[in-house]
């Protein structure tokens, strides 16, 4: 069980610190309808990490019929960890300067008009439109399939990824649902955080993701 969990948990990770629907699920929880959209969003976005897991985790077990190691996971990796640190040194380009206001988008400006319905729609959005997010998940996924391991392990490990992943959501809408002075306090540090370091995350993540790819992938080559 643990050889395919431990190589996708830091592709977990990259995918559960992604600060922007973290960032969305706070606000949506501080809107009118936020223990509902809150809900709807979370499980938008368990059911969304889960459709791109599962999808290439069968597709790559397929690939792997043999219980051998293939070669086209580390081939992947190392195209995945290329993108990683392009997506990082485009984010870096792109980081606010100071004194200098960056705009936010513009569906975040209308977070307290979103149904339950567009708040599910906008996680599933969110996994698969964002290669900041959609990047770690299919390299976390593919790390489980690469594995020479049986089907109901696969599966396990898949769970975990979609678990693990889901905690950047999960976590904010439990501690809401718990209520109270401190969870709106808490909840209000989150947002507050986030949004002052959401910039050096969005660098620092995909950089630390990406070389530990290519580390994979020439280890996987070689």
């Amino acid at each position: 069980m643990g050889e395919t969990i431990g190589p996708m948990l830091a592709s977990a990770t990259a995918v559960a610190l992604s600060p922007l629907p973290l960032i969305a699920v706070l606000l949506i929880l501080a809107s009118p309808r936020g223990r509902v959209n809150g809900v709807a969003f979370t499980v938008g976005w368990v059911l969304g990490l889960a459709a791109v897991a599962g999808t290439v985790v069968a597709v790559g077990s397929a690939l792997n019929p043999v219980r051998t190691a293939p070669t086209w996971p580390s081939w992947l990796k190392l195209t995945l960890g290329l993108l990683l640190l392009l997506l990082a040194a485009r984010q870096w380009r792109e980081r606010p300067r100071p004194g200098r206001v960056t705009a936010p988008p513009a569906w975040l400006l209308s977070i307290d008009r979103l149904t339950a319905v567009r708040s599910a729609a906008l996680a599933a959005v969110l996994v698969v439109a964002r290669p900041k997010t959609l990047v770690p998940a299919v390299g976390g996924a593919v790390s489980i399939a690469a594995v020479p391991t049986g089907t109901g392990a696969r599966v396990t490990a898949t769970a975990a990824l979609v678990l693990l992943g889901s905690l950047g959501t999960l976590l904010p809408l439990v501690v809401h649902l718990r209520g109270g002075d401190h969870a709106r306090r808490a909840l209000g540090e989150w947002r507050a955080w986030t949004a002052a370091h959401h910039a050096a995350i969005m660098v620092a993540v995909p950089l630390m993701l990406g070389a530990e790819y290519l580390g994979a992938a020439v280890s996987g080559l070689t």
